[in-house]
């Protein structure tokens, strides 16, 4: 099994964290996000990851990992940094996760044993974090909804009823080689303007539009956690010193750094 992790964006809503280095380099608990994520998909018996680059790509410092460059960074969306990969996407399964996450080895586990063609993961506690969020946690929580065998039905649209919302989607999903032929076909038929703005959740919809690919879906219950404003950074530091939140331990061989001069730790 490999393992894919998107970290070409720069987080600008991130303000200083982020002002000369990738978003992935923030740090939760003295590690940065990048390294919580290698240790938990190690964790988890994924022994080949890659990481697609783009916002100051010369700092990734990690020697263990193959590096894939979306030199279009500031111009194009997750979709498109995905699609710099399709060289692993279309020969074997690969798990890929958003570079501006954390979460435990058990979710990356779980993924690697699917069977579906694309398996994404999702919350089903996610009010307990959203509230903590967000004054009000359904101006930013999407839609999603699943049937019964777990298949998704809906995703990502704005909505005012809680019961549209079954979960939140983690930004971590497993796709594999029949699924990444349906998204290649489906690519190819928008514009250039289109595909370059297509994010995940809007590659999804269209997928689900199209009904001839089943997503599955497994489910978590807390113990993940996405990076959008410095205001989530100290949340997570609260909710970890309050023993609210697990992360992923970190041992030496989980991850490698050069030791160049002018890394940045």
């Amino acid at each position: 099994m490999r393992a894919l992790v998107l970290a070409a964006g720069r987080g600008s809503r991130m303000g200083a964290l982020c002002h000369e280095r990738p978003k992935c380099f923030v740090e939760l608990d003295g590690h940065r996000l990048i390294e919580r994520q290698l240790a938990a998909l190690r964790h988890a018996g994924i022994t080949q990851v890659a990481i697609v680059r783009g916002y100051r790509a010369e700092l990734f410092d990690l020697t263990d990992v193959v590096y894939f460059d979306n030199e279009r960074w500031a111009e194009t969306n997750m979709v498109m940094s995905l699609a710099t990969a399709a060289e692993w996407l279309r020969c074997a399964p690969v798990l890929v996760s958003y570079g501006d996450i954390f979460y435990r080895s058990e979710v990356p586990r779980a993924l690697a044993g699917t069977t579906d063609p694309l398996t994404i993961s999702y919350d089903r506690d996610w009010r307990r974090l959203w509230a903590r969020r967000f004054a009000d946690p359904l101006s930013d929580a999407e839609t999603f909804r699943v049937d019964a065998s777990g298949a998704l039905l809906e995703i990502g649209g704005k909505t005012h009823r809680v019961e549209d919302i079954q979960g939140q989607y983690m930004g971590l999903l497993k796709f594999t080689p029949t699924a990444w032929s349906a998204i290649e076909a489906l690519l190819a038929t928008l514009e250039p303007p289109v595909r370059d703005r297509l994010d995940m959740t809007g590659l999804l919809r269209r997928l689900l539009a199209g009904g001839s690919l089943r997503i599955g879906t497994i489910a978590t219950d807390g113990d993940w956690g996405e990076i959008d404003q410095p205001a989530d950074v100290a949340l997570y530091h609260a909710m970890i010193g309050g023993g609210e939140l697990q992360l992923e331990p970190i041992d030496g061989s989980a991850i490698s750094r050069s030791q160049r001069a002018g890394s940045l730790a």
